[in-house]
């Protein structure tokens, strides 16, 4: 494996006395896509949260490329750094619902990283027209179907570019058809040299598109076979 874009070192998170990652360590290398799989409530989601400076964690560290979270309370410097790394692509998609497919995709590049609006417009707009849903960039999210409101919520969080790109159960709201479209479009994503990290239930997509499957049990991973 080539030098890694993402890095776990031994993260131990704790909410009251349950331990949720007991000495958690990984690496992936750019242009990875990694499944993360296991039952309910073992803790997949709360991976990616650590990841994405979401969720606190009490030992150990993440890094992407130059940008390192340790434990503990981030500053805002550090979580703002860690953020251009990061898209994240939550299973509910939670797009903004006053706001149309457009002008969810432009929020954060110009509020959260001081993008030009004429810039952040014009990304948008790439980003849609690449997954195909230009012609809804006015659409509120309650008019957008399943399958759009994902392809809108990736565009969001690929509006700054991140190298990284976190997905939680993306095939969960999808059909049979819809599962192979969101199959290749990953694959575009990882051809264009991106890394994606999935949490999934679905051990079929994950076998078809995943060049690594990992396993979460009891607070610890490891490769899907059972192997360490």
């Amino acid at each position: 494996m080539t030098s890694p874009i993402l890095r776990l070192e031994d993260v131990h998170l704790r909410r009251g006395p349950r331990e949720i990652l007991r000495g958690v360590s990984l690496e992936i290398a750019r242009g990875e896509l990694v499944a993360v799989m296991g039952p309910s409530g073992s803790g997949k989601t709360t991976i990616l949260r650590a990841i994405a400076g979401l969720e606190p964690f009490q030992n150990g560290r993440v890094s992407v490329e130059d940008a390192v979270l340790g434990a503990g309370n981030a500053d805002a410097a550090t979580l703002r750094r860690l953020r251009r790394k990061i898209g994240v692509v939550f299973q509910f998609h939670c797009l903004f619902e006053h706001m149309s497919a457009l002008e969810n995709i432009c929020l954060a590049p110009v509020h959260a990283h001081n993008v030009r609006r004429d810039e952040a417009l014009r990304r948008a707009h790439e980003l849609l027209k690449a997954f195909g849903v230009d012609h809804r960039a006015a659409a509120l999210p309650r008019e957008l179907s399943g399958g759009e409101a994902q392809r809108v919520a990736i565009a969001r969080a690929l509006a700054v570019d991140p190298p990284v790109l976190l997905m939680d159960e993306p095939t969960a709201a999808l059909d049979p058809e819809r599962r192979s479209e969101l199959g290749a479009l990953l694959r575009d994503l990882v051809s264009q040299g991106r890394t994606l990290v999935i949490v999934t239930h679905d051990e079929e997509f994950a076998d078809a598109f995943a060049t690594r499957e990992l396993r979460l049990a009891e607070g610890r991973l490891s490769l899907a076979d059972g192997r360490l």
